[in-house]
């Protein structure tokens, strides 16, 4: 299974919402299959034209490396000669900051990636993992909510109820 085009559709449409619902700036939202091919692009108005090869670049490092691009920057922080080694052999299309998330089946098989730019990198990625799980699939990684919380997906709360 890859991430379909409906898919796709409706975590760019549940992102923006979030984005709405919580006062964020002007969000573009990119969803990847597992080959790394673009499923959905989507910009809201007034999001500034860099944002699509931002949110991208989140999105694709994020797949190229295996690790959301939050664990590419806590990397980065550590080994800062392994990130742009990467991005250098990745052409450049690495973000190493929050807003990339990997997105797994249920059976925990990898089908794509979400790269959210616009507001800060916590919030982006913070809508991602709430719009991939909203959809019933799984965002790898841990995260926070807008809140500040740790993000815990629908599938890891049903895990832990008795």
């Amino acid at each position: 299974m890859t991430l379909s085009l409906e898919t796709g559709r409706q975590i760019a449409q549940l992102v923006h919402a979030a984005a709405g619902r919580l006062h964020l700036r002007p969000l573009t939202v990119v969803v990847l299959d597992s080959g790394g091919h673009v499923v959905v692009a989507e910009r809201s108005d007034a999001s500034p034209i860099g944002r699509f090869e931002i949110a991208r670049g989140k999105a694709y490092g994020a797949l190229a490396l295996g690790m959301n691009s939050r664990a590419i920057m806590e990397r980065g922080e550590l080994q800062p000669q392994f990130v742009a080694s990467a991005t250098a052999a990745l052409d450049g299309r690495v973000i190493p900051v929050p807003g990339g998330v990997l997105v797994d089946d249920a059976s925990g098989r990898l089908v794509g990636a979400v790269g959210v730019s616009g507001d800060t990198s916590d919030n982006d990625e913070s809508v991602a993992m709430e719009a991939i799980a909203a959809v019933g699939l799984e965002p790898r990684g841990r995260g926070h909510d807008a809140t500040g919380r740790p993000f815990v997906s629908p599938a890891e709360v049903s895990r832990a109820m008795p």
